[in-house]
Order: C-alpha cells, then structure tokens, then sequence
C-alpha cells in the first residue's frame, strides 16, 4: 500500500495524540504511592483500645439543636471521646451502675516489653483498659502516666515480643509530602487512610506545648492515638484532633510531633509526671499594628502583657510591654513559640531573653522555674461600666473618664482610665470598664494619670497614627491597638 504524504501526516498527528494521551496515564501510575509494604510491616504494632467506665444510667437525651455561629469556631476541634450525659439528659429511677464498655482509640506499640503510646484523653477516666491486636489477642493495659496539656498517654501491658513501630524524625516532612494513618475510626480495627501534610508547626486553642501537624489525612472518632507514618513506614506522629463542623472528618486533621510525644512518654515512664519551665509571664501575638507602635522592625516575637510579681521574668528585669523576640538565642517568630521553648526547658536552667524595649534590644538572664501542675487559665470577666455620666467619645470612637479611689483600689493601678462608651465603629478589642493605664505610639509611652490628659495626647496625634494603648482588664495586662483614619 502506498503512503502519500497526506496519510503520513495523520499517522503522524494519531501517533502524537495517543503519546499525549497515555503519557499522562503512565506518569500518574508511577507516582501514585504505594501504601502496601508500609502497612504490613507496620500495621501489626498498631492496636485498638477500649475501656470500660461506670456512670449512672441516663434517659435518652432530648432532642437539641444549637444555632451555632462563626464566634464559636473554635469550638470545633475536637478530640474523640464520647461525651457525658448533657443537660437534655436525666437519671433513671435508683438502681445498679451500668457499666459501658466502648472502642475510644487507638494505639501502637513503641517497645516489645508492653509499652504502648495513645492519647491521654482516650484513657481519661478509664476503670479498665483493654487491648487488642490485629491477629485478635486482648491484654488488660495500666497506665503509666498522661499528660493533658500534650494530650500523650503512656499506658503497658504485660507481654513480651510485641511487634513494634519505628520513629522518623518531624522536623524533617516537608508540606505535601505523603503521610499515612493507621487506626480503628468507630472501632473497625486497622483502618488505612491517606493524604498529604498541609502545614507545619500549628498553633490550636489552649494547646501551647505542641507544634500540630496538619494533615488531609481522613481521621475519625476511634483514630485517636493511632500513628501517623512517613512513605519510609516510619511513625512521625500521634493523631490527636480534627476541625470538623459535624463531628466526622472534614479535611482538616492534627497530630502530635512524635518527638514532642517520646519526650513526655520518657518523663512519664521515669518520674511519671512531666515537668515544664516556665518564666511567669502573660504575652501576646504581636501584630503589624503593635509592631508599627513599638517600633519593631517586623511583626515577630511575643509582647509582654503582665508580668508576675516577683516571679522569674520580674527578677530578671522584663517589664509590661518588652516584646521577647529571642529565648536562648532561638528566634521567637509568633507568641505561641515562647511557651514551648519555655516548657521544654529544664526547671533550675538559666536562659537568655532577649528583648525589644524602647527601640533596642537586650539581652537578660532568667532562671526558668516549674510550671504547676494542671494550672487553668481563667477567662477574664467583662468589667461593667462605672456609671458616671456619659462622656464624649475621641476621635476614635470610644469615652473615658477618671477612675474613682476606690476604682483605683480595686484595680490596684497607680493611674489610669476608665473606658465608659465604645461606638460601634471602632475596630478594635476596647471594652467598657477596660482601664488604660499607658498609650504608646511611634515606639514612645506614655502613662496615662486622668481623661484630661489622655484625650489631649488623643487630639494632638496624626490623623492616620496607629496607636496602642496598655489595658487592665479584669486581673490581666494587655495591648490594643487601634489604627487612625
């Protein structure tokens, strides 16, 4: 058969389409991960957990449907641990204690003598501890310690031989890398899912002491304390905590840095407690605003809010208002990175602050003392207005008027004022009742001693000034800024 040149060009285009076409094909299955030798290898050193806990038998709840807003997003993340009986609920009539026993986690074995790693809140509370492997054995588990504020529990059974996993090391994943978790979600024991790692050293609500990985793995109830493992089969992580709007898996998954876990699972199986540094110190993100104000080349550190009387910072020389930019020579990028250089700093150690006050830096010495055990945080209450008579609002859209004696008692303030009226229009965290005890702009500070003098340094600033203003609100010290027209 005779070629033209005609046919010789569409055989040619064909030939170019389907290269195009398979190419892709071909490329795509050779990138796709390959999960199977990983979890042979390690599935079997990861368990199901379950307890057993008494409570009193409850009527079925009622019926209940909260109208939740933006205001409470962080709400959302949430651990995985059936929740107690609610205000919908009430008792049975008077009867014996019914005793409950439920799949809560996971786990997986760090060492062949019994050892075994999880979170602390899926044994909180636990009467009994069960677990189980995947060939079907069951061991009656202690534990040896927990700690809350990682959530990481150290818990044993009495074995010898059990297959173990192997550690990797966090700090090196890279964002996008694959990762794989291994789990019982609603107790379906070795469960496989996988995904990428979003991000990296994440700050969550009241979780100071842990740099979260963030990852698209799918996590839910009953993965918690299951391990979270690196393409070389290597545990990287403990699934602890997802963001989720239904209470199921909505992309948005946390785990526990391993080395952050082997270091509180080393305290607790030694002294079984941990013990954390702390400086005695109530800080602040600082924002492009404070930085703007405290003439602080970038917005990094951590601004000093309070300082604790006679505590270690005080006797180091920190003052309300330093901004921490080093601890120990270790940059402090965000806020939230101070309380884990801190806490992972030996009690009794001297460690270097270097600090931002008046436009220089320092540096002090200050010997880290020991972080109490279980100590809480309370939310400071919204103070009341003092009702004196309404006061014209600034420029900036909120009044304020002198404190009375026994205000200034009360507050235990050497000057200051009250905050009597904020307009709707300010765009800034000023409440009624805050006291403000010192307005700092273009890096200086002054202290503020009546609303006469106070309006007068509002009048005479720019119009387009960032300002920020020392607050006493409740028993706490903090910084608001409010940024001109």
């Amino acid at each position: 058969m005779k070629i033209t040149p005609v046919y010789r060009s569409f055989l040619l285009a064909f030939a170019f389409v389907t290269a195009v076409a398979a190419g892709p094909a071909r490329a795509q299955g050779r990138d796709l991960p390959d999960f199977t030798d990983l979890v042979e290898k390690a599935g079997g050193a990861v368990v199901n957990i379950s307890t057993t806990q008494s409570r009193p038998r409850m009527l079925p709840q009622l019926p209940q449907g909260p109208d939740i807003g933006e205001e409470d997003l962080y709400e959302f993340f949430r651990r995985f641990i059936p929740q107690p009986p609610g205000p919908g609920q009430r008792p049975l009539p008077p009867g014996p204690r019914q005793f409950e026993q439920q799949s809560l986690g996971s786990g997986f074995v760090i060492s062949g003598d019994g050892y075994i790693l999880t979170n602390a809140h899926v044994v909180d509370g636990a009467e009994e501890i069960t677990v189980r492997f995947t060939d079907k054995r069951e061991y009656k588990a202690k534990v040896v310690g927990t700690d809350r504020r990682t959530d990481v529990a150290l818990i044993k059974v009495e074995a010898n031989g059990l297959p173990t996993v192997r550690f990797g090391d966090p700090s090196k994943l890279r964002v996008g890398e694959w990762v794989v978790a291994i789990g019982s979600p609603f107790g379906f024991d070795n469960t496989v899912t996988a995904g990428i790692v979003s991000a990296k050293g994440r700050s969550l609500p009241q979780e100071n002491f842990v740099p979260f990985i963030q990852t698209d793995v799918a996590i839910n109830p009953g993965n918690s304390g299951g391990p979270l493992f690196n393409m070389r089969g290597e545990v990287v992580g403990i699934n602890s905590q997802i963001y989720s709007r239904t209470g199921g898996f909505m992309g948005l998954s946390f785990a526990i840095p391993i080395d952050v876990a082997m270091d509180v699972q080393q305290q607790l199986r030694t002294a079984g407690r941990v013990s954390r540094g702390r400086i005695g110190v109530v800080i602040q993100e600082v924002s492009k605003e404070l930085a703007e104000s405290f003439g602080l080349p970038r917005p990094a550190g951590a601004l000093v809010s309070q300082v604790e009387k006679s505590g270690p910072a005080e006797k180091a020389g920190v003052e309300p208002g330093d901004i921490i930019v080093k601890f120990d020579g270790k940059a402090v990028n965000a806020s939230s990175d101070l309380p884990r250089m801190v806490g992972g700093t030996r009690p009794g150690t001297k460690s270097t602050l270097q600090v931002w006050r008046k436009g220089a830096t320092r540096d002090l010495v200050v010997t880290v003392a020991e972080l109490p055990d279980d100590r809480v945080a309370q939310r400071d209450q919204r103070s009341k207005p003092n009702g004196k008579p309404e006061a014209t609002p600034n420029r900036f859209g909120f009044a304020v008027s002198d404190l009375s004696e026994e205000r200034r008692k009360q507050a235990n303030v050497a000057g200051g004022v009250v905050v009597d009226d904020v307009r709707p229009n300010v765009r800034a965290d000023l409440r009624p009742g805050d006291i403000i005890l010192s307005l700092i702009a273009k890096g200086q500070t002054t202290e503020v001693r009546s609303a006469d003098q106070f309006n007068k340094l509002i009048a005479a600033l720019d119009k387009a000034a960032t300002v920020t203003l020392q607050v006493r609100r409740g028993e706490t010290n903090l910084f608001v800024t409010i940024r001109g027209e």
